[in-house]
């Protein structure tokens, strides 16, 4: 039965958009939904790449490096013309890093970065023998590598369960209430113990496009989203 959300002290509504009947969270529900849609909307760039073929363990750890603080779209393009000429550590060093900026052109920090995958690149020929390492730790000692970056590579290069969190996850499942978490890092600390393994990896395929499109930061399309019956939308004051 369809039940209201009520918060705070006495039992108040936490705002006037919480008063409507909000039906029992299901996650499984919530993927379904999530899945619909999203179909046709622009997938998020490290999925969008995997599609394309670039699912090895070293293009997604690069994409992923590319794509902090850059637009899916550009991250996209700039990956393409990398992977062109390079996919494999070894042709990536080859490149030196002159080629390297120039291929990153359009990305944030190209010059960093570059610095960055050149480094990435000697340490997986020295240390793993070309191959990627599969451990969270070994990634994460990765010159520029963070845990977002980490979990993308281990779950989409790899297919192992890893939850990416990034703004749109970390807002969303907060404005849901299924965690409640001050962090993208305790978001993915939280959601580790409260969501099902089986959608670790989707979590992120999913909530990147609902985040930009539908369940934006400022001023959310509630009225016409699906998920407006189950979500408590926490901290939501300007509905759209």
């Amino acid at each position: 039965m369809p039940r209201f959300y009520r918060a705070g002290k006495g039992g108040e509504t936490r705002t006037a958009l919480n008063r409507l009947p909000k039906e029992p969270f299901d996650i499984d529900e919530v993927f379904r939904r999530l899945r619909v849609a999203v179909s046709r909307l622009p997938r998020a760039a490290m999925f969008e790449l995997r599609d394309r073929g670039y699912s090895s363990p070293f293009e997604q750890l690069v994409g992923a490096l590319i794509s902090a603080r850059t637009r899916d779209e550009t991250t996209i393009q700039v990956c393409l013309r990398l992977f062109e000429v390079a996919r494999t550590p070894r042709q990536l060093l080859d490149l030196g890093e002159d080629k390297l900026v120039h291929r990153l052109d359009g990305t944030t920090f190209a010059s960093a970065k570059a610095r960055d995958l050149l480094a990435i690149s000697q340490r997986i020929l020295d240390e793993w023998g070309g191959e990627v390492p599969d451990r969270l730790e070994e990634l994460r000692s990765l010159r520029g590598v963070g845990p977002k970056i980490a979990a993308l590579t281990l779950a989409i290069g790899f297919g192992r369960p890893a939850i990416a969190v990034d703004v749109h996850v970390h807002r969303i499942v907060n404005r849901w209430g299924f965690v409640s978490t001050p962090t993208p890092e305790k978001t993915m600390l939280a959601l580790a113990q409260a969501l099902p393994e089986r959608y670790w990896i989707e979590i992120n395929e999913r909530l990147v496009p609902f985040g930009k499109f539908i369940c934006t930061g400022v001023r959310p399309g509630c009225s016409t989203c699906p998920l407006n019956s189950i979500c408590r939308q926490i901290g939501v004051t300007n509905p759209g």
